[in-house]
């Protein structure tokens, strides 16, 4: 009865059975992979963000496919102002309710069922499902690790084929937080120019860089066809407000062909909602007030674990470049998955385990770096005590 497509395995896996049980037996966890802004302990202007919603004009239906051109322009203005994008028009700019709904947009527009994407090994594991709904299929490129991480290049050469139609980057990447690298969008370019791809960049956590560097947003490539996703999720911390966009750029008669073909796809699906179109200027300014303090809390969280690190040898924290999480290298004395259940039965602290990104190997463990700093702190010190047991 029922597409392929959807043949999950839906039963709890080990992990969430444990996280239940320490939850039924009503234990305080010590949660190091919180991921919702919303309950971190941020000072969010309040009568701003709800004013901003309020809005008469939200009465009127104006079903613009690609959403309300005040809404899109305040995306290119963030652009400009952010990250130096001065050549980016309003009218490249589609409105959607998610990222996830953009990368179902270009799917759809970029891949015939049973195409190929390039996905970076590490990442997120989100595309897999993405993937499965537009019955595209996805080969990892790994990302490697030399006191920082790599694209691999030599391992995208060997998995592309003829059926490949985009290399899908995160910049910054979700969990490693390395960006990708001046040099290495050189490589990339040439790489789609050689194969005829495009480039999908998700850049979420493109504001959140830990250094003084600078890097670029994709939404200024004109190298080649690409798509740059982001959203009000991370930007603004407003996950709830369901504000996304994709940026359409590239060599000037595909990026218009691709636009004409994306405008229809977004008409299909019908335009977000009017009061949070109406509300984008204004709620794109909350990253004002929003990011200084999960920069803080994310300096602050760092310190601390590198505190906590040095008075051990039995981890490492690696390199991270940007992003909300940091990585750990642990001892390779069981899975990761047995490791992160054991601090949850046994501890009450609540880790994600390296697979969970698609680690090649084990020996991971990622934290993130939003939670509340005491918590954060109480967590770290009960898993770097568990490490040195082991």
């Amino acid at each position: 009865m029922f597409s392929e497509r959807t043949h999950w395995k839906l039963a709890q896996n080990r992990f969430a059975q444990a996280l239940e049980q320490v939850r039924g037996r009503g234990a305080k966890v010590l949660d190091l992979t919180v991921s919702n802004p919303t309950r971190v302990g941020l000072h969010y202007e309040e009568q701003t963000i709800l004013g901003a919603l309020a809005s008469p004009c939200s009465l009127d239906y104006d079903p613009q496919s690609k959403g309300l051109g005040e809404a899109r322009a305040a995306v290119a203005r963030y652009y400009r102002e952010e990250h130096n994008v001065s050549s980016l028009d309003a009218e490249q700019i589609v409105l959607t309710t998610s990222t996830s709904e953009a990368y179902s947009f270009v799917f759809r527009l970029l891949c015939n069922a049973g195409d190929e994407l390039l996905v970076p090994q590490p990442s997120y594991p989100l595309f897999e499902f993405l993937a499965d709904f537009e019955d595209v299929r996805l080969m990892p490129y790994e990302l490697i690790y030399d006191h920082g991480w790599l694209m691999d290049f030599p391992s995208m050469e060997k998995t592309v084929t003829a059926r490949t139609r985009g290399v899908v980057v995160v910049h910054p990447n979700n969990p490693t937080g390395s960006y990708v690298q001046a040099g290495e969008v050189e490589m990339l370019n040439s790489f789609c120019r050689a194969h005829q791809l495009a480039v999908i960049a998700d850049e979420v956590f493109l504001d959140y860089r830990l250094g003084s560097t600078m890097y670029a947003s994709f939404a200024g490539n004109r190298e080649v066809l690409t798509f740059t996703l982001s959203g009000l999720s991370k930007i603004a911390a407003l996950p709830q407000m369901k504000v996304a966009w994709l940026v359409t750029r590239g060599p000037a008669a595909e990026a218009a062909e691709a636009m004409g073909r994306l405008d229809v796809i977004a008409d299909t699906y019908l335009s977000m909602n009017a009061p949070v179109q109406w509300a984008t200027p204004t709620l794109l300014e909350q990253r004002k007030n929003i990011q200084p303090q999960l920069r803080e809390r994310i300096k602050a969280n760092l310190a601390e674990l590198d505190r906590q690190l040095a008075a051990q040898k039995a981890c490492q924290r690696l390199g991270v470049e940007g992003g909300w999480n940091a990585l750990l290298r642990v001892p390779v004395t069981r899975s990761d998955e047995e490791l992160a259940i054991e601090l949850l039965l046994e501890n009450s602290v609540l880790v994600h385990p390296g697979h969970f990104y698609d680690f090649p190997s084990d020996g991971y463990l990622v934290l993130s770096l939003i939670a509340p700093t005491r918590e954060f702190a109480a967590g770290v010190s009960a898993v770097l005590e568990k490490l040195s047991w082991s």
